[in-house]
């Protein structure tokens, strides 16, 4: 399969957005997975059980753990369902204002050929920061639709994005991802990026999950 690696388009507009949303709403089920299987949440959905079948019904058994499960979804879904509802509304409503009005900033999009045409397939994206003196880009928005995983795409989408940082001499390129999406981890770290856990506040968070850091030095 022929596929092409270019600077985002006005008409790509409609096919990024709702490969944006199928993105990231995907990541529900792993948030959600990663939540309920962790030990603390374990004995609290035990525990619930054991409370409803004490108040003496087997329903209450039943209900009290099914309603802590439905809450820990329905929180993993909105931290998610926000971020696509916030940036719909911002950023990616603009992407030409957004993400190619600068130099330093770019915005691409893969595309392949899908019977007789061609279809956008997945994107990525960077924008420059400034720290004092040192220039580095930040790379985000790395989305690939499902059937066109596992075919290098996502390697050639990541060294596009590194190469452009190298040739606008930035020092280094950045990324923020999350401990559920592991397959994104093992993809940065081939092309050479290093990992860091985030330090969070001090807050309960229901997803359970670990931001990470992830940085590649090319200068």
């Amino acid at each position: 399969m022929a596929l092409v690696i270019r600077r985002y388009r006005p008409a790509d507009k409609d096919t990024v957005l709702t490969l944006f949303s199928t993105g990231i709403l995907e990541h529900i089920r792993p948030c959600f997975y990663n939540a309920m299987t962790s030990p603390l949440y374990l004995t609290i959905t035990s525990t619930l059980c054991v409370v409803g079948y004490l108040l003496g019904s087997v329903f209450g058994a039943v209900l009290f753990p099914a309603a802590w499960v439905g809450l820990i979804y329905y929180c993993c879904h909105e931290v998610y369902a926000t971020v696509v509802r916030v940036r719909l509304r911002n950023d990616m409503q603009d992407i030409p204002g957004n993400f190619l009005s600068r130099p330093d900033d770019c915005f691409w999009v893969a595309e392949a050929e899908v019977g007789a045409r061609a279809q956008v397939v997945g994107m990525v994206a960077v924008v420059a920061k400034h720290s004092g003196t040192e220039k580095y880009g930040e790379m985000f928005r790395m989305i690939i639709f499902p059937q066109y995983r596992r075919m290098g795409l996502g390697f050639r989408l990541t060294q596009t994005a590194v190469d452009f940082c190298k040739e606008r001499g930035f020092s280094k390129v950045v990324l923020q991802t999350t401990s559920t999406q592991m397959a994104a981890v093992v993809l940065y770290s081939k092309v050479g990026f290093n990992r860091y856990v985030v330090p969070q506040p001090d807050t309960i968070d229901l997803s359970n999950t670990e931001a990470l850091l992830m940085k590649i030095s090319i200068y």
